[in-house]
Formats: C-alpha cells, structure tokens, sequence
C-alpha cells in the first residue's frame, strides 16, 4: 500500500485546533475530486471520517480516502438497512430511520467540513447517550458564534447537515459549489485552459471590447492561481506569476479607460497587443507582450487618476477636467438642458425627469456610479412612457435625440460597475508562504 508519512486528518486538526478556510477548501476540493470518483462508479464509501483520511506528507500533503471496509456499490433505488460508519460522523437517517443510502457520505462531508474550519465535531459528545440525543434534537444545526467565515463555507456547511436526507444537498449540487468549486482544482490542465481563455482576452482587447476583456483575464486567472499551486518548481511558479501580473495589470488598465470613456463618447484605438511565442510556460496566442529576448515589455501605463486633468494617451486616456462636479451640468444647461427647461415648463413630469437627469450628470462626475445609473433608469424609464404621448414639436424631437445619448452614457455605466469590482489579484504567493509557515509547524516537537 502506499505509505502516507502525515498521519491521518484527525491528528492534524487536532494539532491545529481549527484549519484556516482556505487549507479547509484545499482539502475539502480532494475529498470532493475523490467522492466524484466513487460517485461515478455507483460507490458509497459509508465511513468516511478525519482517521480515514490520511495525509501524504508533513509538508504540503495530499490527502488520501483510506479504508473502503464498509464501502457499498450502489444503484438507483437501492437502500440500506445495515448499520454502517463511525457514530460521530453517521448520518442521522441510518441511527433514526434504519433505511439509507449514498446521501450518508455527503452529511460525513459535512461533520468533516465543520470539524476543520472550527476545530471539532457539531455533536462532539461525551457518551454515546449524548450523541444520540443531539442527533434527534430537532434544532437546526448553526455556525458558531464568533468564527468568521466566508458565505459561501457556510452555506456548503449548513447544506450538507440537513438532518432529513430529501432536504440535504445533492451529489450533483456538491460538486457543483462555489466553495467546492472543482473546476478550479490543481490539475495539469489548469494552464492549458488559462491560456485558452487569455488568448480570448487579448483578442477582445484588441477589439476595444474592453468589458468583455477584463472579464476573460478574471476568469483567466480562475486558472492561472491553481496552475501556480501545481507547478512544482520554484523558477517556473515566478516566471508564471510575472506574467499573470502583467495581465492582470492590463486588466486594472482596461478598467480605468472604461471608467475615462464615461466622461466622453468616444475614445482613441488601443494599440494593438503581440503575441510573441517565446514562452515555454503560456500558449502563443495568450502570450502579453514580449520584446525579443522574451522578457516581459511594460503593459500601457494605468490611465492617472487625477481629478483635476486626464491627459491624453497612446491607450486611449481621454482629457477632460472635472476639477467642478458641476461643469457639465452647466455645459449642458447652456446648450441643451436649460433649453429644455424652458420648453417643459408646463409638465411637472417631465421637469421631474429633468431634474433627475441632471442629478445624474453631477453623481457621474463625482464616480458615484451607482447612485448615478440608479437615477438615470428612473429618468430614462418614466420619459420612455411620457414620449409617445407627447405632441410632434420641438420639444419632443429635442427629448428623442437626448433620450439615445442618455441611454448609452447609462449603457456605459451599467458595463464599467459589471467589472468594477472583479478581483485582479493573484494570491497564490501569499498562500503558499502562509501553507508553509502553517505545516512547517508540524515538524517541531512540543513537551508539555
């Protein structure tokens, strides 16, 4: 058999107390890539416990599903009525209904969960008496207080302790979860597909499809992190993260020219991107810019973020002043809004969408985009209904034309907050040398 030097889980929370989130996910992603492997070939495991899951290595282990003795093949329909498992961690239909089948290893998934983010069991009892008793207490399970952990942890925990097995997450929804999220796990394939979907990214940049761009180098990096954690040497994981830094850079890039195109309908071409193919570690077609000696050239510089002037740039960086929130407002008012105004000064309605309208125009040069987009919907929304109904003239052909360049300012509103807060930061670096302080610790020898 093959020889796992770490022990098992349960001596390894133990000497911990409780496991950080992320190790806990890292984890939980193996026990999950494992159960996906029996599920497929119609296997319940029945005993899964932290002593059945044994650890290759003190130093950032793997981990190891161990002891298949009361594993069951199962088919659709079959139920159980052998008492099966280890107490603590039994599923509550096999101690109160006798009848059970394969949803048993998704509630010891659960117990496991629990016991690693907060260090023991959710009915840790001290007799089996006990034990009993809290499995058939009805009270729903809870987080406990004072730990902090991210939604998407709790949500998994809580949906996998459901007492009643119809109520409980399903093996298709398990995998499926964010916080399982198998898509992303640590495999040889992770650096293929992140370089399939940057290469993407690069063409819509060069389109000027700034949105859709920044989109595609996020979920690039969805792919980039865990090819970092697979790669095992050090010189390769630094080349990779440079690169990854350089498109992630590009990314916060593109933010700032959409957040610039805001202040003006139209911007300049960005100058289009190489793909040099001397890169050992990404595809051609994903490579960012290279000089000939294959070392990374500087990515367009991030438009200033001054307020007071943004000057104009070879990317796209538009010049305007926006040093008075008010400016223009005021413009408008002498060339158009004061024009309309005057011409809708007989209908409260629509001198309410005016005002509106205007209030927008000052949120959007303060960047109180939500606020500014939120007034823009209701003014847009209540003209929309007003228009067909307004008499042919001026002031109806006048609020047709604004109503287009309304909309589209909003448009571009709308796209910069849908990728505003999409995380460019590559944490791979700061995990690893936290995982290695973390098992590190289990090397020293403690005398109490």
């Amino acid at each position: 058999m093959e020889y796992c030097s770490g022990g098992d889980l349960s001596r390894f929370i133990r000497s911990k107390r409780a496991l950080p989130e992320h190790i806990a996910k890292r984890f939980l992603q193996q026990i999950a890539s494992a159960m996906k492997f029996l599920w497929d070939n119609n296997v319940a495991h029945m005993d899964l416990k932290p002593q059945n899951i044994l650890l290759t290595s003190n130093t950032s282990p793997q981990i190891k599903l161990a002891d298949f003795g009361f594993a069951k093949h199962l088919y659709d329909g079959d139920r159980l009525h052998v008492m099966r498992g280890s107490p603590l961690y039994m599923a509550p239909e096999i101690v109160i209904l006798g009848t059970y089948d394969n949803r048993v290893d998704l509630w010891s998934i659960g117990v496991i969960l629990y016991e690693c983010l907060f260090g023991k069991a959710p009915f840790a009892s001290k007799n089996f008496k006990e034990l009993g008793e809290k499995i058939w207490d009805q009270k729903p399970i809870e987080i406990p207080q004072g730990c902090n952990v991210s939604d998407k942890a709790r949500d998994l925990t809580l949906r996998l302790l459901q007492r009643l097995p119809a109520k409980r997450i399903t093996f298709e929804e398990f995998f499926a979860h964010p916080f399982v999220d198998m898509e992303h796990i640590p495999s040889k394939d992770s650096l293929t597909k992140a370089s399939e979907i940057v290469a993407e990214a690069v063409k819509k940049d060069e389109e000027r499809d700034y949105k859709t761009a920044v989109r595609l180098y996020c979920e690039a990096l969805d792919y980039f992190m865990p090819a970092i954690h697979y790669e095992k040497s050090l010189e390769k994981k630094q080349v990779l993260r440079s690169k990854v830094q350089a498109y992630m850079d590009r990314a916060e890039t593109l933010k700032q020219i959409m957040k610039t195109e805001l202040h003006k309908p139209s911007v300049k071409p960005l100058r289009s991107l190489s793909t040099d193919s001397d890169s050992r570690l990404v595809t051609s077609k994903g490579d960012p810019p290279t000089s000939s000696a294959g070392t990374i050239r500087s990515l367009p510089p991030t438009p200033p973020k001054s307020q007071e002037s943004v000057q104009p740039s070879a990317f796209g960086a538009l010049s305007i002043s926006v040093s008075d929130p008010a400016a223009i407002t005021r413009t408008m008012s002498n060339n158009t809004l004061d024009e309309l105004m005057t011409l809708c000064a007989d209908s409260q309605e629509l001198l309410a969408v005016l005002k509106l309208i205007n209030a927008a125009l000052i949120e959007e040069q303060k960047d109180e985009y939500e606020q500014c987009l939120h007034h823009y919907e209701l003014a847009l929304g209540a003209l929309l209904k007003i228009l067909p109904s307004e008499p042919k003239g001026k002031r109806k052909d006048l609020l047709k034309s604004q109503v287009t360049d309304w909309m589209d300012r909003a448009e571009k509103i709308k796209s910069y907050l849908d990728i505003k807060n999409l995380s460019t930061q590559d944490t791979t670096a700061q995990e690893e040398m936290s995982e290695y302080d973390y098992f590190s610790e289990l090397k020293q020898c403690c005398i109490q």
